[in-house]
């Protein structure tokens, strides 16, 4: 974490504020940044997050647009292109799927197909995940989609800290970055260190070290790890967690690293298990030094084939929880347990 070098005031606050803390430092620092989003001013967010930012910033700074996803985000670009640097929240991570072609054939292109002689500075803010009861169209994680495409990069923090830190890191990129931001992580609690500070963008962190098996997750997956890792502890067995942080581009050292020295791997997701992030996980490992230390196969802990169920019941199943990732530890590790 790229703090300043004197010490730091740290206070408890809850993933929401600390991203509204973040979009306040940079509204009040450079001049060219805006928000932008449907319902982010006098409404204060689909999540509350913007707040009273409208009250404190004008409406010139904290823009709500009209209900077009594909619009908002048409004007993010341009406004990007031409020296401002937007920041621009969907209300639901679901939602992008209305601006591929903004987010996909123009931001992440441009500066490439024009030789480098634009840059396009802007930061998407995607509310994800399931949880919360909002069905098939509102709870999907998508991540996977974006990380996909070169020209984009893509973070999914899960503590308060690193959504402040990285928010701000990706405020400070040139080019187009996604924040994921899992629904069920925004009352969350922990430390925040005060003023401005940025949290490097490629970088996981070692949540918890272990020597029996490498735990990689990101955003609501990460707690869900470590209670299963501290479970995981009264039955010998010591689980290493991982919060990857970035998933574009993802940091493959640390992931080697972690697995030559604990010989197995889960990879644990809440997108649909097939082609998503797990799966880059999985051939990062596969196609490194560190296969040849594996004692056992790599296992993919996804998300369910399936649209995501309304009923709450079906809607935990549709994703990993913790027993599934204590079970999918014990089966690895076999005669440990």
């Amino acid at each position: 974490m790229n703090a300043p070098a004197a010490t730091v005031e740290t206070r408890e606050l809850s993933f929401a504020e600390a991203i509204r803390e973040a979009l306040a430092l940079a509204l009040e620092h450079d001049e060219r940044v805006i928000l932008m989003g449907e319902d982010i001013g006098v409404y204060g967010g689909a999540f509350q997050v913007t707040g009273d930012l409208i009250h404190r910033f004008g409406p010139e700074r904290v823009r709500d647009t009209p209900i077009s996803e594909l619009g908002g985000a048409g004007v993010a670009v341009g406004a990007a292109l031409t020296g401002l640097r937007p920041i621009y929240e969907f209300q639901f991570s679901d939602f992008s799927a209305l601006a591929m072609e903004q987010i996909v054939n123009q931001a992440a292109k441009l500066r490439y197909m024009l030789g480098g002689s634009v840059s396009v500075p802007l930061v998407f803010r995607l509310p994800s995940g399931s949880g919360t009861g909002a069905a098939a169209q509102h709870s999907q994680s998508l991540e996977a989609w974006f990380a996909h495409v070169p020209g984009l990069k893509v973070v999914e923090p899960s503590t308060p800290e690193d959504a402040k830190g990285l928010l701000l890191a990706a405020l400070d990129d040139p080019n187009p970055v996604l924040m994921f931001e899992h629904k069920l992580l925004y009352k969350a609690k922990g430390p925040v260190p005060a003023g401005r500070y940025t949290v490097p963008i490629g970088e996981a962190r070692v949540c918890r070290g272990g020597t029996d098996v490498t735990i990689a997750a990101a955003a609501i997956m990460v707690p869900r790890a470590l209670e299963a890792a501290a479970a995981l502890a009264d039955d010998g067995i010591d689980a290493e967690v991982i919060d990857l942080r970035t998933l574009r581009p993802l940091d493959r050292d640390t992931l080697v690293e972690s697995v030559k020295k604990t010989m197995r791997l889960i990879c644990v997701y809440e997108g649909v298990k097939t082609l998503g992030i797990g799966a880059e996980v999985s051939a990062t490992i596969a196609e490194s030094e560190a296969f040849d230390f594996l004692d056992g196969p790599i296992v993919r802990l996804g998300g369910a084939e399936s649209p995501v169920p309304y009923n709450p019941e079906l809607e935990r199943a549709a994703v990993p929880q913790v027993p599934d990732i204590i079970a999918a530890a014990r089966d690895l590790i076999g005669g440990r347990t």
